[in-house]
């Protein structure tokens, strides 16, 4: 394998890479002593500015059991930024005292433009509504355990498909495996952007969009369900609005294929009924678990295979020109280049992914 840089999308992997590391988390699962002090002596920094709990504990989880160290936050309000440190400056020090940094915050772009400026590998572990890798990285092996095969199925999204980051990465992800087909189910509010709608179709792949669960259904080797996301509302209203739209239950079960399973990058809230749980399709709490062994591996990989610099910025810096997304970690950190990729009469964001027409 050649050497891994920072992951901030899942695209900085490729798909051989991809392989390498769900074979390892394979591995892992199946000899888990083996690994026990494999990275004794390392330490994991960890910055959360927002809350988790699976991520954040898979990937400290992750890392003890692989015989290293922990430090960092998981409330913003309990370091210096209360007092008004910048994300650079935070990120500049903590990855001053580890070997790998992992950072979930509430703006898109955040990670990249954290990783402009670190001192050791970082992983996205969650930006705004934007993207979250190694989710995705764990819903691959869940699929790969479970279904046997990376190709070939029809894969349901249902939910907050507009600011669902666990959906943009794994579609981005699956695209890039034959065969494989999409069933988009969301209200008219909540449907998948359009960039991600132009990398689906980019890579030769087709999708659908439905309204209804019950349309979608009988179709399916996968459902992945996700909640309607309070935080991303610009208000309680527009949240009203949209939650309790889709709840899968036991009924609506029974019209789907016997060998389909359902994944869910949780929390939920109520959008699967706790019946649910009891049905041998319902692999989200496995999915979980899953989700450790493919960090201990991801860890290995960036911490043994070493860390190489490579440019993160890929477009032409234009700091005359704002990002037009509200939610870009740009409008916040005021020091950082505005940069963006030109694409016929389209400036896209090279932090966040927004498209500004010229």
């Amino acid at each position: 394998m050649n050497k891994i840089p920072h992951l901030i999308d899942i695209n900085d992997f490729t798909p051989e890479q991809w392989s390498s590391i769900i074979a390892l988390a394979h591995e892992i699962m199946s000899a888990p002593m083996v690994y026990a002090g494999a990275c004794r002596g390392k330490i994991m920094g960890t910055l959360f500015y927002e809350p988790s709990t699976r991520t954040q504990m898979s990937f400290q989880t992750a890392m003890l059991r692989l015989g290293g160290g922990i430090i960092g936050f998981d409330n913003p309000s309990n370091s210096s930024v209360a007092k008004g440190e910048n994300l650079k400056d935070t990120t500049k020090i903590v990855s001053g005292y580890s070997d790998i940094l992992v950072m979930r915050h509430p703006l898109e772009g955040s990670s990249k433009a954290a990783a402009l400026t670190a001192d050791c590998p970082v992983i996205n572990a969650g930006d705004g509504g934007h993207m979250h890798p190694t989710q995705t990285l764990t819903d691959l092996l869940t699929l790969r355990e479970e279904k046997g095969t990376l190709s070939g199925l029809t894969v349901g999204f249902c939910g907050d498909l507009k600011n669902g980051r666990t959906v943009h990465s794994l579609l981005k992800a699956l695209s890039c495996f034959e065969g494989n087909r999409f069933i988009l189910v969301s209200t008219k509010e909540l449907k998948v952007p359009d960039y991600i709608k132009d990398y689906i179709t980019g890579s030769g792949k087709t999708y659908v969009e439905y309204l209804t669960l019950e349309e979608a259904l009988p179709q399916l080797d996968v459902l992945y369900m996700t909640r309607i996301q309070r935080e991303r509302f610009g208000s309680p209203e527009e949240y009203e609005k949209q939650k309790n739209v889709y709840c899968l239950d036991a009924e609506k079960m029974k019209l789907a294929p016997a060998d389909m399973i359902v994944l869910h990058p949780l929390p939920r809230v109520d959008e699967i009924a706790v019946e649910v749980d009891d049905d041998p399709r319902a692999a989200y709490f496995k999915q979980a678990n899953y989700g450790m062994y493919v960090r201990m591996a991801l860890i290995l990989c960036i911490t043994d295979y070493g860390f190489e610099s490579k440019p993160l910025l890929k477009g032409t810096v234009m700091n005359d020109v704002c990002c037009t997304n509200p939610k870009c970690i740009t409008h916040t950190e005021k020091y950082l280049p505005h940069s963006f990729i030109k694409t016929g009469n389209v400036l896209v964001c090279d932090y966040c992914d927004e498209r500004i027409p010229l």
